[in-house]
């Protein structure tokens, strides 16, 4: 059986009631994994994890529970990759697969973008999350679900 992993330090609020629906519906073991208390809602399927201060502390949690096949939902484009090694399933809040196919491109350009901001220069960051962004992530998830749940 599939378990989910919500990275959840940066989760979206929009994207909660429609993680809840579907954890609900579908029976998912899933894991809310941050360094501080995110809640998402009461369920008896969620199980939440709060680990030490530090950067990559919920990332190293999640990746030390994850098997294959599971799923992850992150933005954080590291832990998306490590996620991938392990042939689990990535998938960002805006509804982007990550994928053996595609990751170390996103790698390189956060890579990238990272080193830019590092050299004093000033760069845009993500468009605000909105309304068309949860709708494209629960298009994604529900197709994600369809298919191996």
């Amino acid at each position: 059986m599939i378990k989910l992993y919500i990275d959840g330090d940066a989760l979206p609020n929009l994207l909660k009631p429609i993680l809840l629906r579907a954890i609900e519906k579908q029976n998912i073991d899933t894991y809310v994994v941050s360094n501080k208390k995110i809640i998402i809602g009461k369920s008896k399927n969620i199980k939440y994890i709060i680990v030490d201060a530090g950067a990559d502390e919920a990332d190293n949690k999640i990746v030390e529970m994850l098997e294959s096949s599971d799923l992850v939902i992150t933005a954080d484009i590291p832990l998306a990759d490590r996620t991938i090694t392990k042939n689990a399933h990535a998938i960002d809040h805006r509804g982007e697969f990550y994928t053996k196919d595609n990751i170390k491109h996103y790698l390189a350009m956060r890579n990238l973008m990272e080193s830019i901001r590092d050299s004093g220069e000033i760069t845009k960051g993500p468009a605000p999350f909105g309304q068309n962004d949860s709708q494209n992530f629960a298009n994604s998830f529900n197709e994600f679900l369809q298919r191996y749940m």
